[in-house]
């Protein structure tokens, strides 16, 4: 048997949904038997949809049209009459027994998944697609519960390996912070007051059961009293391990600052230049943060003042550290290391 499947809806024409209905009537056709050979899409005009119906019906044995209302058309290709009312037909009712029956039975309706406002384009109930699902698909409940019982299980036995593995990747996350002292240089070679000094050092840091050597700097200066009240503010500054605990308190009556060689916008190295404005400062060239000899913020986007590090000077006349550093781009200081 030859069929042919006439879709009718403007809104089909101009693209505004797609005819799904077309594709689930040519599947179930094919299902039948029945070898759909043309399709026609027809706009809701009268004449347009009566040509249509008159092509079909001239080399097709089956009809079927959807559009607002499906209707199922037998014929043997002879027409009585087109009207306005609708197309007759030479073709008597009783042959229509002779049609096999389809049952609503046969198709499943799907309440879970629905597409937004369909039903406006749709002569259907809300949330029904009658869409004819296989039979195993009827017991999508019962696989569902299997599949997510078979997750559970995979996630329980994966546990137990990946806790190691997350352990050691979030361990230096949270291992206690390096306050160990590190010598810096003398306090001999700072012989001129309020000019800063980059101090390079060596830093042995160990990773695992590893240990290398970093090659760092930062700046001290050897400050005077008008410098170290701009610095302190009359306060001495506080500096805390992760736990919150006092590991150490910089005098403000001590002679030596010194600063983090890291700039406080995104971490880059700064230098001691002379500006034409500011004069002596302290510039990072990579984003044009200026600071004065205090560190304080002069000019760009740096979004705190130079970091201050834990310093003291030892009997011997060598000055140490506490290297630290503090989170970039942040008002606060937020220490990383």
């Amino acid at each position: 048997m030859r069929a042919e499947i006439i879709s009718v809806g403007t809104e089909l024409l101009l693209g505004q949904i797609t005819d799904t209905n077309a594709t689930h009537l040519a599947r179930l056709l094919a299902s039948y038997g029945v070898d759909v050979l043309f399709k026609q899409t027809v706009g809701d005009n009268l004449e347009r949809v009566r040509g249509a119906v008159e092509l079909a019906l001239r080399r097709a044995d089956l009809v079927v049209m959807t559009g607002g209302r499906e209707m199922l058309i037998a014929t043997d290709g002879n027409v009585t009459a087109v009207t306005a009312d609708g197309v007759q037909l030479n073709f008597p009712s009783s042959a229509l027994s002779t049609f096999e029956v389809f049952h609503r039975d046969d198709y499943v309706t799907v309440k879970e998944v629905e597409i937004a406002h369909l039903e406006r384009h749709l002569d259907v109930t809300p949330g029904e697609a009658l869409v004819p699902i296989p039979d195993l698909e009827k017991n999508i409940k019962r696989r569902t519960f299997l599949q997510q019982f078979t997750n559970a299980i995979g996630v329980v036995l994966a546990v137990p390996l990946l806790y190691p593995a997350v352990k050691y990747i979030i361990h230096p996350m949270y291992r206690p912070f390096d306050n160990t002292w590190i010598k810096m240089g003398r306090a001999d070679q700072f012989r001129e007051l309020d000019k800063p000094r980059l101090v390079k050092f060596t830093k042995t840091v160990k990773e695992g059961f590893l240990e290398r050597e970093l090659e760092k700097s930062h700046w001290a200066i050897k400050a005077s009293p008008a410098v170290r009240e701009k610095i302190y503010q009359d306060r001495e500054v506080e500096f805390r391990d992760r736990s919150g605990k006092v590991i150490w308190v910089n005098n403000k009556e001590a002679e030596i600052v010194v600063f983090s060689g890291k700039c406080p916008h995104l971490g880059c190295a700064y230098r001691w230049r002379k500006h034409k404005r500011f004069g002596q400062v302290f510039i990072c060239p990579c984003h044009l943060s200026v600071f004065d000899p205090v560190g304080k913020v002069l000019d760009g986007p740096a979004p705190r003042p130079l970091d201050i590090l834990p310093v003291k000077v030892i009997g011997s006349g060598v000055i140490e550290i506490i290297d630290m550093e503090f989170k970039a781009g942040k008002e606060e200081r937020i220490r990383l290391v």
